[in-house]
């Protein structure tokens, strides 16, 4: 068995370095088996299609990611509101090292919200849908979020984050906006743009609005008697 999962890693990784050098579509199977030195045959025989491969290689870039979360959460002596911070700059050094993965799972969020509506489900290629790494991704694809919500729960024990707020709002509002960040890096990295935001002070200014947000009193402050209406 050691000798089959050392195959699926050597067709993965085949696969990740030509869909990042080529483009997914222009990647056939005979050329990821090529690459990886291993038979068209033998390569079927792992994935039954090149679908089929992006959906185990999805999988594995989200195994990945909630990693990411999961060393953030394990971080000693830091707050909620830091771990969120620290996650920031965890996910774009990783969208930046793993582009294919990271963008694997941009597309994986988009397939959900296809899947969801009996409509658009139709529009999924069945290919993917018969993918058993597909539907092992709709079990697990919560799984980093789940972590993020235990960090902005942690934020709030720990006073670092406001504790009004509902924790999966919270985590999905920020998670929106680091994608957003990331996926604003191209713009703001652009020489020809006539604007006041440059890639050195667009990380630093993003995390200052985030905390401004989301943070609490952390000190414990003594309850103040407030006249008439709060609003």
């Amino acid at each position: 068995m050691a000798g089959d999962k050392n195959k699926e890693k050597v067709i993965l990784d085949s696969a990740v370095a030509l869909f990042t050098s080529k483009g997914f579509q222009s990647t056939r199977m005979e050329d990821v088996a090529k690459n990886a030195g291993i038979s068209k045959g033998l390569t079927y025989f792992y994935y039954k299609n090149k679908e089929d491969l992006f959906m185990a290689l999805t999988k594995k870039a989200f195994d990945q990611f909630k990693d990411e979360f999961r060393d953030v959460y394990r971080s000693k002596g830091k707050t909620g509101l830091e771990m969120l911070s620290d996650l920031l700059i965890r996910i774009t050094a990783f969208a930046k090292k793993n582009q294919v993965y990271y963008d694997s799972i941009l597309n994986f969020l988009d397939l959900v919200k296809k899947y969801n509506n009996p409509e658009t489900r139709a529009l999924i290629n069945p290919l993917i849908l018969e993918s058993s790494h597909f539907q092992k991704l709709l079990e697990i694809h919560h799984d980093p979020a789940k972590i993020g919500i235990m960090i902005v729960s942690q934020g709030q024990k720990d006073g670092s984050i406001r504790p009004e707020l509902q924790p999966e709002i919270t985590f999905y509002t920020v998670w929106s906006m680091i994608i957003g960040y990331e996926k604003m890096l191209g713009p703001i990295e652009y020489e020809g743009k006539d604007m006041k935001v440059h890639p050195e002070n667009w990380e630093p200014g993003f995390l200052r609005l985030m905390n401004e947000m989301l943070k609490g009193t952390i000190q414990a402050t003594k309850p103040v008697t407030v006249q008439g209406s709060l609003f």
